[in-house]
């Protein structure tokens, strides 16, 4: 795969997408951390996916504290994938004393900048593993719509947090952010380098800043939240906020549910909530997080986008589509209303005509990476850019 993934128009990214409408699933404010279930509960799914074969992240890790005494050929036994030697045939790095941060590489930009082929050949030439940031490649089958690396790319790089977890299941910010850590600290204790890589910008600024707060909702309470109606919502929120709601969104019951939810949740107001979330400190501050962004012209992009779509659509995306709405695409809103697949959906509803729909699907992923540009250089820390077209590995990171 050479292009970016497709279904990076998840609404939870940089705001909703022109075109086919959705609720707005967090846009750049941050998104509370359970609205699934605990990352602690769900730590264990995290998988690394070396070619065909995914492996318990927690396992994994078991296996590889034990290698370090025993050799990395009995890790290489059980983890069925290449030597931890590096491709030039030496070994691969110690992790750097406590006395330094170890350094994470995160290399991202807009949707069909071509990050996975420049990922791959740098990890390859440093013996380094993938942590995916992409907030659809962890759901298993949705593949076409989203360009998910392929088995035979995976195989050449071992990857973290592809295929983790079914349609109909729901990833969360917070939940994404402990299995990150967990990958990430198997991978600094096994000495190799870390690439961060992905165009999901609110998942990815979880390495950069505090992205969820430690409210933890009780599902009776969010059912009986989400039974009110917006004004009733509105009415207890300010009953419990008398200073007032500060700059929340009044009109979006979503985000007015969600806040009534952690003000009774906690028994704090939204000010109180918003001081107690500023403290926190970001989950990987113990690293020196290095970011790299790829770019292209827009012409250059217009032309590639468009050549997916076309590829997507002679590869398969409607049959990828049909099956997993009957695995439960449909139940997952922030899965379903991705792009690729949400004019998919609507097109088999008979809600967009067949004629249309490479145009509807084009059009949205080029509005999707209009709002990408713009978040990427708002929202993210000082960065280095580099011209996709023009880019070696030797470039990516100084």
């Amino acid at each position: 795969m050479t292009g970016a993934a497709f279904g990076h128009g998840l609404t939870g990214e940089v705001g909703r997408v022109a075109g086919m409408g959705g609720d707005d699933q967090g846009g750049v404010e941050p998104v509370r951390g359970d609205e699934v279930e605990r990352a602690s509960q769900g730590a264990r799914t995290a998988g690394v996916v070396t070619g065909k074969r995914i492996v318990d992240e927690t396992v994994f890790q078991k296996y590889a504290a034990w290698a370090e005494w025993a050799g990395a050929a009995s890790l290489e036994r059980h983890r069925n994938v290449k030597s931890l030697a590096c491709n030039n045939g030496h070994p691969a790095q110690r992790v750097l004393p406590m006395s330094a941060r170890p350094v994470l590489h995160v290399l991202t930009g807009c949707t069909a900048t071509g990050k996975t082929e420049l990922a791959l050949r740098w990890a390859e030439t440093r013996g380094a593993e993938i942590v995916s940031c992409d907030s659809l490649l962890f759901y298993r089958g949705m593949d076409i719509g989203t360009a998910k690396p392929t088995a035979a790319e995976r195989a050449r790089v071992p990857h973290h947090l592809i295929d983790i977890c079914g349609v109909g299941d729901r990833m969360d910010v917070a939940r994404y952010v402990e299995l990150a850590r967990i990958a990430v600290d198997g991978i600094s204790r096994r000495g190799r380098p870390v690439l961060v890589t992905g165009g999901s910008g609110f998942y990815l600024k979880a390495f950069f800043s505090p992205v969820a707060d430690e409210v933890t909702v009780p599902e009776d309470l969010r059912s009986r939240v989400r039974s009110l109606t917006l004004p009733e919502a509105l009415a207890e929120l300010r009953a419990l906020n008398p200073a007032g709601l500060g700059a929340l969104d009044t009109a979006n019951p979503r985000r007015v549910s969600r806040a009534l939810e952690r003000c009774l949740a906690s028994g704090r107001t939204l000010e109180e909530l918003a001081a107690d979330f500023a403290r926190q400190k970001p989950r990987f501050a113990d690293f020196d997080v290095r970011l790299t962004r790829l770019e292209r012209s827009p012409e250059e992009l217009n032309r590639r986008i468009e050549q997916r779509v076309a590829a997507m659509l002679a590869g398969g995306l409607v049959e990828e589509v049909r099956q997993l709405l009957v695995e439960g695409l449909a139940g997952n809103p922030s899965a379903a209303m991705a792009i690729g697949y949400r004019e998919v959906i609507a097109m088999l509803a008979g809600q967009l005509p067949r004629e249309e729909l490479a145009a509807a699907i084009g059009q949205n992923t080029r509005a999707l990476v209009k709002k990408q540009r713009t978040w990427f250089k708002t929202q993210l820390p000082a960065h280095r850019e580099v011209p996709a077209d023009a880019a070696t590995v030797e470039d990516l990171f100084v």
